[in-house]
């Protein structure tokens, strides 16, 4: 079966972190690129990284830049979004999918992408 599911997601006080994962299955992951978004209510969908399949192009949203980490394990099939010095302001749905291009501000869904996992950011 074809899919991505992410995982990870959960409650964390402002300057936690959290790890989010993204396994991939049903397709040859190391030639796609895949991207994380997250979407708050009443807010639009937001790019917030990218990764190409092989690992060695990474790109951030200037919002997460510098406390976000995003990275692949090739042989587990997942991408996993570190995510550090979280804020109030990150609290969303994050979901994986991949990605028609590797630029965070413009890249979308290419039609494959994972059920999302929330991340609630709050004292």
């Amino acid at each position: 079966q074809v899919q991505l599911v992410e995982s990870g997601g959960g409650l964390v006080q402002p300057g936690g972190s959290l790890r989010l994962s993204c396994a991939a299955s049903g397709f040859t992951f190391d030639l796609y690129a895949i991207g994380w978004f997250r979407q708050a209510p009443g807010k639009e969908r937001e790019g917030v990284s990218c990764i190409l399949g092989t690992g060695a192009y990474t790109r951030y949203s200037d919002s997460v830049k510098g406390r976000f980490t995003i990275s692949m394990d090739n042989a587990k099939k997942t991408v996993y979004l570190q995510m550090n010095s979280l804020k109030s302001e990150d609290t969303a749905v994050y979901f994986c999918a991949t990605v028609d291009n590797l630029e965070v501000a413009t890249m979308s869904p290419t039609g494959l992408w994972g059920q999302g996992t929330q991340v609630t950011v709050s004292s």
